[in-house]
C-alpha cells in the first residue's frame, strides 16, 4: 500500500515491534505508528481519533491482529486462554470496526478486509479457540457486508493458510507440520502473496464484491 501511495497507520500493542517497524520504514513517507490494544475499546477509539487527526479520514481498514493461543484439545483447553484468544481476535476486530465504520459511513466510502483463516472454515484440531475466533470473523464479515451494502463500503475476508510469521511459528513444531501437510501447494503462504490479494480488496476497483471470503489456502479449502 505504501508503494502505491497510500498513507498508512500501523497499530500495535507491542512497542518493541513498533520500534522495529519504524527502523525498517524510517525512510518511507506517509506512515504513522500508534500503540493500540484492540482488546480495549477505549484504546481503539483513541487510536481511531489519532489516525483521523493525522490523515483526516480512514478509507481502508485491515483487521489483522490476533493471537493463536496454546495447542490443546477442546476439553483440555485452558479456559482463560480460550477467552483471551476470542477476545483479542474476534471481539478486538469488532472493537475496531465499531470505532472506524461510523467515519466511513459519514464519507460514504470504505474498504474493510478482515483476516480470518483456513482454520475458520475447516477447524484445526488442537486449535479450538483460534478456529472458533476465525469462524466468528467470517460471520462478522458477512453481517457487516450486508449492513453496509447500501453505502460505498465493501467488507470482505481472506482465509490464509499458515504463513511464516512470528505468531504462526510460535506453535508446536508437530502442529505446524500437520497443518502444512494439508496444503496441496506443499508450502507455506508467502506474505507478498497475501498482500497482493488484500491490496486489491482494499482498492476502489473492488466496487461490487462485499460480504465475501477469498481463499489464500494453497488449495486446502474446498468451499
Amino acid at each position: 500500500m505504501l508503494e502505491n501511495g497510500a498513507q498508512v497507520a500501523i497499530w500495535d500493542i507491542n512497542e518493541k515491534e513498533i520500534q522495529q517497524a519504524q527502523q525498517e520504514l524510517e525512510k518511507t513517507e506517509n506512515i504513522a505508528f500508534f500503540k493500540v490494544d484492540i482488546a480495549d475499546l477505549d484504546s481503539v477509539e483513541k487510536g481511531t481519533s489519532a489516525t483521523i487527526e493525522k490523515y483526516g479520514k480512514i478509507d481502508i481498514l485491515i483487521n489483522n491482529a490476533a493471537i493463536v493461543g496454546p495447542n490443546a484439545n477442546t476439553w483440555e483447553y485452558p479456559p482463560e486462554d480460550f477467552k483471551q484468544v476470542v477476545h483479542i481476535g474476534l471481539v478486538g476486530t469488532y472493537h475496531v470496526c465499531k470505532a472506524v465504520v461510523p467515519h466511513m459511513i459519514e464519507k460514504n466510502y470504505g474498504r474493510i478486509v478482515n483476516l480470518s483463516s483456513v482454520a475458520g472454515k475447516e477447524g484445526n484440531p488442537g486449535a479450538p479457540a483460534y478456529s472458533a475466533t476465525k469462524a466468528g470473523v467470517l460471520a462478522l464479515t458477512k453481517s457487516m457486508g450486508k449492513e453496509l451494502a447500501s453505502y460505498n463500503i465493501a467488507v470482505n475476508a481472506v482465509t490464509p493458510a499458515i504463513a511464516k510469521t512470528e505468531m504462526s511459528m510460535s506453535q508446536a513444531p508437530e502442529f505446524i507440520e500437520m497443518i502444512t501437510s494439508k496444503i496441496p501447494r506443499q508450502r507455506m503462504l508467502e506474505l507478498h502473496e497475501a498482500a497482493s490479494m488484500i491490496c486489491w480488496l482494499a482498492t476502489e476497483e473492488n466496487s461490487f464484491t462485499t460480504a465475501a471470503t477469498f481463499d489464500l489456502s494453497g488449495g486446502r479449502t474446498t468451499y
